[in-house]
């Protein structure tokens, strides 16, 4: 199976389908510039963020950068759950205001 095939497949079944394509596209050139896009979201709304800026972000290696990324999502000014979508290359954020 040819590697465009693949991909082609992966698409098809991804969870991309599950996601609406109008989720805005969080700012994150800085944890500050996230942390203030997160608090634009309404209360239970998605945004995302690329996974090469979370890594910029938080960390390069895996555990560091989930870490890093749990630490700053817990944050009472910008709590959010987050959910990584390697196939995708994004990571969603829903906004939980408590």
């Amino acid at each position: 199976m040819t590697w465009a095939l693949w991909r082609k497949i992966l698409s098809l079944v991804s969870s991309k389908a599950a996601v609406p394509s109008d989720l805005p596209r969080l700012r994150a050139e800085t944890q500050s510039e996230l942390a203030a896009s997160l608090a634009l979201l309404p209360d239970r709304e998605k945004g995302w963020i690329t996974l090469a800026e979370a890594r910029r972000l938080f960390s390069h290696m895996d555990e560091q950068g989930k870490s890093g990324l749990g630490e700053f999502a817990a944050q009472p000014d910008h709590r959010s759950s987050f959910q990584i979508m390697p196939i995708e290359g994004r990571i969603y954020f829903t906004r939980e205001r408590t």
